[in-house]
């Protein structure tokens, strides 16, 4: 499985990356990483990821448009929303644009293990 990861954050880029050593994850081959949603959108139709990390907060193209241009492509990819913004709106929005799950910053790195886990199912 091939895995993009959004984040403006190189820091949360990274430690998402690193997370992706664990042997739990020896299936995901890290295709890209993107600053912002024009980047992600690029890397999306070069490399066609099957999973996908996704901020909201980015400039240029913040996670909810990004993530409705994503699905019109790549339809079959699972996203996961990585987002400080934790009211219940945002989160409603992303997965009506066409996220299938969302993790609240800060994270520990098991939440993020299992979010992933279960994206993959």
């Amino acid at each position: 499985m091939r895995l993009m990861i959004v984040d403006d954050s190189m820091v949360i880029r990274n430690r998402i990356a690193r997370l992706m050593n664990d042997t739990r994850f020896a299936d995901l081959e890290i295709v890209g990483l993107a600053g912002d949603g024009h980047q992600a959108l690029a890397i999306g139709r070069s490399k066609r990821p099957d999973l996908i990390t996704m901020d909201l907060t980015m400039p240029n193209m913040d996670g909810e448009q990004c993530i409705g241009e994503l699905v019109r492509f790549l339809p079959e990819a699972r996203i996961l929303v990585v987002s400080a913004l934790s009211d219940k709106a945002t989160a409603l929005r992303a997965v009506s644009r066409g996220a299938h799950g969302f993790l609240h910053k800060p994270f520990r790195d098991e939440e993020l293990a299992q979010s992933i886990l279960e994206l993959k199912q």
